[in-house]
């Protein structure tokens, strides 16, 4: 959106953060050439969470719960368990904190972690939050050299074959009734 005026002043109503920028100011006479100068023009608002993604870990595995805000000046990001603060450096849990980005990154997923999240930005404007949840994934793998149909599931640490091994009691039956 450009702006104009042939005042010596700019006014910007209802400013928003859209319109931060550069703005060119000329000055003109019929003595010499025009002289410009740029005028960088900050908004500041407060945070807003842009994006906020849960996550499904199994035990034992690697997790990050992600919380990306947007605000000027910079969110300072906090999290909380259950209406807990998480304070930094709880074995096996980091918090990485970048300008507009805040990751709570599990190392080592047990059962206790899973559960819901707040993430909390703020800055001298305000504050908003999101909710997230960790919660348990199980893996499934194939069992090699097995041949098709020989998919197992990793459920709490045993293993299960699971496959064709209804089709054999179905065969007999259907040789049975043959005789």
């Amino acid at each position: 959106v450009g702006f104009v005026s042939e005042d010596e002043y700019l006014e910007i109503q209802g400013i928003t953060r859209e319109q931060s920028g550069d703005y060119e100011c000329s000055a003109s006479n019929d003595v010499a050439a025009p002289v410009v100068r740029r005028v960088r023009v900050t908004v500041n608002y407060p945070p807003y969470i842009s994006e906020a993604k849960g996550t499904g870990v199994p035990v034992g595995q690697k997790g990050t719960l992600q919380c990306e805000a947007s605000a000027v000046p910079s969110a300072e990001f906090q999290w909380y368990k259950d209406d807990k603060r998480l304070i930094e450096g709880k074995k096996g849990v980091k918090v990485e904190n970048r300008p507009f980005l805040s990751k709570l990154i599990f190392f080592n997923v047990s059962e206790h972690d899973y559960g819901n999240y707040t993430c909390v930005a703020s800055n001298k404007l305000g504050h908003t939050n999101a909710s997230l949840t960790l919660f348990e994934v199980r893996t499934t793998a194939l069992t090699p050299g097995k041949g098709p149909g020989a998919v197992s599931e990793v459920s709490n640490g045993s293993w299960r074959r699971a496959g064709c091994t209804w089709l054999l009691p179905l065969l007999i039956l259907h040789l049975l009734l043959k005789f």
